[in-house]
C-alpha cells in the first residue's frame, strides 16, 4: 500500500527539535522525501503497522491531531 506521511512539529524547544529528527529518521527508513515534512512510503501491513508504532511512541499521542 502506498501512504503519505505528513508532519508538523513545534521546534521551538530542543525537545521539539530532537522529536522531529526522530519522526523523519523513523519515517526515512519506510519511504522517500518528498518535501521537508513529508514523506511517500510504500509498505505492507506489517511495514504499516511497525511504522505506526514508531510514530506513537516519538510523538505524544495525545498532540496528535488526526489519528495514525
Amino acid at each position: 500500500m502506498n501512504i503519505l506521511v505528513t508532519y508538523d512539529v513545534n521546534t521551538e524547544s530542543p525537545t521539539g527539535q530532537r522529536r522531529l529528527r526522530h519522526v523523519a529518521t523513523a519515517c526515512k527508513n519506510y519511504g522517500q522525501r518528498v518535501q521537508f515534512s513529508v514523506f511517500e512510503c510504500r509498505v505492507n501491513e506489517a511495514q504499516y503497522e511497525a511504522l505506526r508504532s514508531q510514530l506513537v511512541s516519538i510523538i505524544d499521542p495525545k498532540l496528535i491531531a488526526c489519528g495514525l
